[in-house]
């Protein structure tokens, strides 16, 4: 069959599944909607969280940075991967034995104070809506190039069909659609590096594959540092960023996993504390499944890329190349008129343009990989981007009608109005997230890293102090939480958006890029909520009690 042709068919039937199985576990009543009447087992849980994990920054950008960056990207892997460990020791078992829905809901209680849950509330949107940004962008450019739309049409068609099963089916329906998208994106991203691998080194397995030698001998890694070395980029296998901003850029991805809403509500749908355990080991086992198989990929489709479009005759170039082209993702500027492409480091000399976010997905294209692979790939590309992008949109459902319409504006709202208010909120979300796809502040891994660095300067020292610390009042945790936040805000909005006069990389303080300065503002809430602490009212005795017993095993 034609490519065209499998696509449709594949996407379509995968689409088709997702709605199907919304309809079959439509929430009837609001702890459905929020937490899937926490009735969801440990190994189901494991595979949804790890698809409202593995979003397109994972799936689509994240194979895509590396094959750009080399080392320096091993800190999406260190980062995202050990924020689980954080998770399953430090927060899952504890805030489920909590029994709350969200997570202000739990700032809320823990600090006796609706101001906390306000400012909850307030930095659960600024983080949803940041990720939800590349969500978004991630689906507008897969659509763009297999369905031959442009993106912003593709952005449409996702919120469409995420509208359609988050309204509907919320945690309850989101939560087996996400089983549905584990099983497709892990295939799509396992076929088609299990053939390149194959093709490439004789090894079925990528892992091994990426380490081993070509058919000439030649190990791909000191194969792909000699390619660098002569197009003048820096050498693949050595890093360029400071220890100092590694350390922390690590860090910040660590602890803003361990604080993003939408993964901590996950742990909210089990029945037990101990399946919350459980969940998070299973979601690790999946992602690392994943998380593997990224640095082969950004080997193999680094390779690739540069052999078949280095020193080549533009009108020579196949099919693929041109319908990248047309989406606008990659560009040729013949400079010196000679109708051959030039790649290279020094930007008076390159002719070519590439966006990052398409590696992952023109690599079996350009290893001429048979039809039905790059269909499932373009599958398993929307299957990861819908899954976090429905997650993050019923946090923010749930943060406007749970949080701040029942829990502070109107308490006597009844259950039928509530559930009314958060479909009506899943809807007003999807319409933003689908502005911020169409106006993303950068390519989508970017995009997301900023959320985790938002994430770690607010939720995650308030949640670990609101747990672990009897002291912890709430004069501090909210005074904690606005420093924290205020802080990541204005060093984001200078250094990536240019406002306050920011510029360049050589401006950033102390070195520090705004990826890592994230964990610069959580030191920051910390320090400013212990001082705070000590100096206001002591926490209440009931809520010291209340502490110590989520705390007992």
């Amino acid at each position: 069959m034609e490519l065209q042709t499998w696509i449709w068919l594949l996407v379509g039937l995968s689409f088709a599944l997702y709605i199907a199985i919304a309809i079959w576990s439509r929430a009837g009543d609001t702890k459905e909607f929020y937490i899937a009447g926490r009735g969801v087992p440990p190994i189901a849980n494991g595979m949804a969280t790890a698809a409202d994990w593995m979003s397109a920054a994972s799936f689509i950008s994240m194979a895509g940075i590396i094959s750009f960056i080399g080392y320096d990207g091993s800190v999406y892997l260190m980062g995202w991967t050990g924020g689980y460990v954080l998770l399953a020791l430090l927060l899952a078992p504890y805030l489920r034995k909590f029994g709350k829905f969200t997570v202000p809901d739990f700032i809320g209680e823990r600090y006796y104070s609706s101001t906390a849950r306000l400012v909850a509330v307030f930095c659960a949107l600024i983080v949803s809506f940041t990720y939800v940004a590349g969500q978004m962008r991630g689906v507008g450019v897969v659509f763009s190039r297999y369905l031959e739309v442009d993106i912003n049409t593709g952005v449409f068609i996702g919120m469409a069909i995420v509208l359609f099963y988050a309204v509907l089916g919320g945690m309850k329906g989101i939560t087996y659609t996400q089983v549905a998208q584990y099983c497709v994106l892990i295939f799509a991203f396992l076929i088609p590096a299990i053939f390149i691998s194959f093709l490439s080194t004789g090894w079925v397995i990528p892992q091994i594959g990426f380490g081993s030698s070509d058919q000439n001998g030649i190990y791909l890694l000191d194969k792909l540092n000699s390619l660098h070395k002569e197009l003048g980029f820096s050498n693949y296998t050595s890093g360029t960023k400071s220890m100092l901003d590694m350390l922390l850029i690590t860090l910040a991805l660590m602890v803003g996993t361990a604080g993003l809403p939408h993964v901590i509500v996950r742990f909210f749908t089990v029945k037990k504390v101990s399946d919350a355990r459980k969940s998070a080991g299973w979601a690790l086992l999946f992602i690392a499944i994943l998380y593997t198989t990224a640095p082969a990929i950004a080997v193999f489709a680094r390779i690739n890329l540069i052999e078949t479009t280095n020193n080549k005759t533009y009108s020579n170039m196949p099919t693929w190349f041109k319908k990248w082209e047309e989406t606008g993702l990659i560009e040729f500027t013949d400079k010196n008129n000679d109708q051959i492409i030039q790649y290279s480091a020094d930007n008076t000399k390159n002719e070519l343009i590439i966006d990052r976010d398409i590696m992952v997905l023109a690599n079996p294209e350009i290893a001429q990989l048979p039809n039905w692979v790059i269909a499932l790939l373009a599958a398993g590309a929307l299957a990861a981007a819908l899954s976090t992008a429905a997650g993050l949109l019923l946090v923010i459902s749930s943060s406007i009608s749970h949080d701040l319409i029942k829990g502070i504006i109107y308490p006597k709202v009844n259950e039928k109005q509530e559930l009314v208010a958060a479909r009506i909120s899943s809807f007003v979300a999807v319409m933003l997230a689908g502005y911020f796809g169409i106006n993303p502040p950068g390519f989508v891994a970017a995009t997301v890293a900023l959320a985790f660095g938002l994430a770690a300067a607010s939720f995650f020292p308030a949640i670990v102090m609101g747990i672990f610390s009897l002291k912890m009042n709430k004069e501090g945790a909210v005074c904690g939480m606005i420093a924290g936040m205020s802080l990541m805000l204005v060093y984001m909005l200078k250094f990536k958006f240019g406002w306050f006069g920011g510029g360049s990389s050589s401006q950033w303080w102390f070195g520090i890029s705004p990826e890592g300065f994230g964990s610069i503002a959580m030191l920051f809430n910390f320090l400013i909520s212990i001082l705070v602490s000590k100096f206001t009212k002591k926490v209440p005795e009931e809520v010291q009690k209340l502490v110590l017993e989520i705390r007992k095993p």
